[in-house]
């Protein structure tokens, strides 16, 4: 009984001195195995996962900083080609402008020359005018004069006589109403 109560006694068992080595050689045996099947099998696949998914990930960076020096090319041939295309815009707006101008200012011309010749035209019909105005202005007031004598006094007066009358009052008043 003594064996009994000294076991009872003992505490732990696995503190007794006496199951040292078959505890050593479990726990060795244990976590031996589960150092091979950890190092061996589950380890390596998580390495090569993680090696996998850092390829992965570099080339991503790589390519979207390949992307990002292709896009800053492009948008540089981008505003080259803007800028190109405002210069020469700009450069037809010139053209068409001084083609404009150029057309605007024959025509102008073309059109003074037509003014000034249409103002000759007009001077010389009105000096013709002016020249042929007192005949016809005489042989006006010789037929009113006429119609306003027969109107007065009933009956024809001769012409000749009022003509007269007119040539002399013309003549006496120094052409005045003609403008000369």
């Amino acid at each position: 009984m003594r064996d009994v109560f000294a076991a009872e006694s003992g505490g732990m068992p696995q503190l007794n001195p006496e199951f040292w080595i078959s505890q050593i050689f479990w726990l060795t045996l244990t976590f031996g195995t589960l150092y091979i099947i950890l190092s061996k099998l589950i380890l390596p696949k998580i390495s090569a996962n993680l090696e996998l998914r850092k390829s992965q990930i570099q080339e991503n960076i790589e390519a979207a900083e390949k992307q990002r020096k292709e896009s800053e090319i492009k948008l540089k041939e981008y505003d080259e080609i803007i800028l190109k295309s405002r210069l020469k815009a700009n450069d037809i707006f010139k053209d068409s402008r001084e083609k404009v101008i150029k057309d605007i200012n024959i025509k102008k011309e073309a059109l003074d020359k037509q003014i000034d010749e249409e103002i000759k035209k007009v001077e010389k019909e009105i000096n013709q005018l002016k020249e042929t105005s007192p005949e016809k202005i005489n042989k006006i007031a010789i037929e009113i004069s006429s119609d306003i004598l027969k109107k007065l006094i009933g009956a024809d007066v001769n012409n000749s006589s009022i003509s007269a009358i007119v040539n002399d009052l013309l003549k006496r008043n120094g052409n005045k109403y003609y403008g000369n």
